[in-house]
């Protein structure tokens, strides 16, 4: 199986010069282009033999995890058909095991791959001149191939199943987002950098970072020694499993999909609920997206929530306290508020969470559907915040810390609001009032304040290490960045596993709430 796939990829690429003398003349140039750029990066990088030891190993840690990223978010949104698509072997009768395996070692023929192994082989050279081991350089040359091949793979297999025949505003709208919570930050970033005789320290902190993250374990195995060495090894390692497992999880999803073809005309209209997945969940999903954006209830909070955490910390700076520190301050009252806003999402939605007990759908399904319009927000959001502080800061070492605490009162306020706004809805206006009239009521403060001191106690942990960090220990910063990570994520499920039980349970006086407030 592997040797028939192989001399496919070969056929392939010699078809490629099979073609009218225009389009061969254009394809060679762009060949031509992309040769002259590979061979620029690999002479760069052998001449790092000029530079210290430590500024090479920062710039290859640095170039490599762009190598990555480029690996898996190009093919993510390009749109471009896969020559391999597993797909295409289904009429074969062949296992989903078989055709993943032998398109993942056929993969390194293409030019992509071509274009990873030539960086590598460059890095490895560049390395050994350093006086790194040649089995370390070696490792972590396989490593960088196999993690950007397989990255590659699994996102041009994510495309295919999601994205393909889903284009619409929303779908653009979203990619853009998410393509400018990446751009921003990194651009943020080279803002900041000071150039003055040497690298930047910004820029040495971020290797140091990047070194034990997906992107950059790799690069970093043979340039780091102890346990630095250890854990890069353990995070590269662990990575390229986690792509093997999951791309041979897209294998047997692709190839278990039958590929429809659909027309614009089938899908005009339909906005939301054409991008999302057609499932209960996606569909509860696609309604809150469209009463949060077009609700000015839900469109009040957006935009108070950003101006008041910044208006909270004013007193600060004019009581004297430092801008850096200040700085750092916004961006977890916003995580916190944002992780709040839901607590009562459900009282807002009064008018139609009938239509949700009726078609009966899973408790489970509708916390989930609406949780995600203040997710598209939030995260974007907190991601401008956040990169606003640590350039405003200074110190790109605190960002895990910053991160950690952030995702920790944003997903945990998410979790207990889940639950809060099945187990003590309380009345709010009524659709096409205004944003800011109150019905009387009697109860509802015990359901906010339990979220927002839950949210708190629980970051309780994330926050005295991140204090750590500020305080000058940077190794507590990863901690806070763990500890904050898995918090949030154990509340968030948890809440959303109890908030669904509670709502199948409370099916009645959720009803009998919606017809009375």
């Amino acid at each position: 199986m592997v040797a028939h796939v192989l001399r496919l990829r070969l056929a392939l690429l010699v078809g490629a010069l099979n073609a009218r003398p225009l389009v061969l003349l254009r394809r060679l140039a762009a060949f031509a282009v992309l040769a002259l750029g590979v061979a620029a990066v690999c002479v760069a990088l052998i001449r790092l033999d000029r530079v210290p030891d430590a500024d090479a190993a920062t710039l290859t840690v640095v170039g490599g995890s762009i190598l990555v990223a480029g690996f898996f978010l190009v093919p993510l949104f390009s749109g471009a058909d896969d020559p391999l698509d597993p797909r295409r072997f289904a009429v074969t009768g062949a296992e989903p095991r078989r055709v993943a395996w032998a398109v993942a070692l056929a993969s390194p023929l293409g030019v992509p791959g071509v274009v990873v192994i030539a960086i590598a082989a460059a890095l490895v050279a560049s390395w050994t001149d350093h006086g790194a081991p040649i089995g370390l350089s070696v490792l972590g040359a396989f490593l960088l191939v196999a993690t950007s091949v397989l990255a590659a793979r699994c996102a041009m297999a994510v495309s295919a199943l999601a994205l393909r025949d889903r284009r619409s505003p929303q779908l653009t709208g979203l990619m853009v987002t998410a393509a400018g919570v990446v751009v921003i930050p990194v651009a943020a970033f080279a803002f900041s950098l000071e150039w003055s005789g040497g690298l930047p320290t910004q820029l040495t902190e971020a290797a140091q970072v990047l070194a034990v993250t997906p992107f950059g374990a790799a690069s970093a195995i043979a340039v780091r020694s102890g346990g630095g060495l250890v854990l890069s090894l353990l995070v590269a390692v662990g990575t390229l499993v986690a792509l093997a497992l999951l791309w041979r999880l897209l294998v047997h999803l692709t190839m278990a999909t039958t590929e429809r073809s659909v027309s614009l005309r089938e899908r005009r209209g339909l906005g939301w609920f054409a991008v999302m997945p057609g499932v209960p969940g996606g569909a509860v999903a696609a309604r809150s997206i469209v009463y949060w954006f077009s609700d000015p209830r839900h469109l009040a909070n957006v935009i108070v929530v950003p101006i008041a955490s910044v208006l909270i910390v004013t007193p600060l700076l004019v009581v004297g306290v430092p801008l850096p520190t200040v700085a750092l301050i916004p961006p977890p009252i916003l995580a916190l508020f944002l992780g709040w806003l839901v607590h009562n999402d459900l009282a807002y939605d009064s008018t139609g969470v009938w239509l949700h007990i009726s078609a009966g759908v899973r408790g489970v399904a509708d916390r989930i559907g609406r949780l995600v319009p203040i997710v598209l927000i939030g995260v974007p959001l907190l991601a401008l915040a956040i990169t606003g502080s640590i350039w405003l800061h200074g110190r790109w070492a605190i960002l895990p810390a910053l991160v950690g605490v952030c995702v920790s009162l944003f997903a945990t306020g998410l979790g207990l609001s889940s639950i809060s706004s099945v187990a003590a809805p309380y009345a709010v206006s009524q659709p096409g009032e205004g944003p800011f009239e109150q019905p009387q009521r009697t109860g509802g403060s015990m359901a906010q304040a339990a979220v927002l001191f839950g949210a708190l106690a629980l970051t309780a942990p994330a926050l005295w290490w991140g204090w750590l960090a500020l305080s000058g220990d940077e190794d507590a910063a990863w901690t806070a960045f763990w500890s904050g990570v898995g918090v949030g994520a154990t509340v968030l499920v948890l809440g959303v596993a109890i908030g669904g039980m509670l709502f199948e349970r409370r099916t009645g006086r959720i009803m009998e709430f919606a017809e009375t407030h």
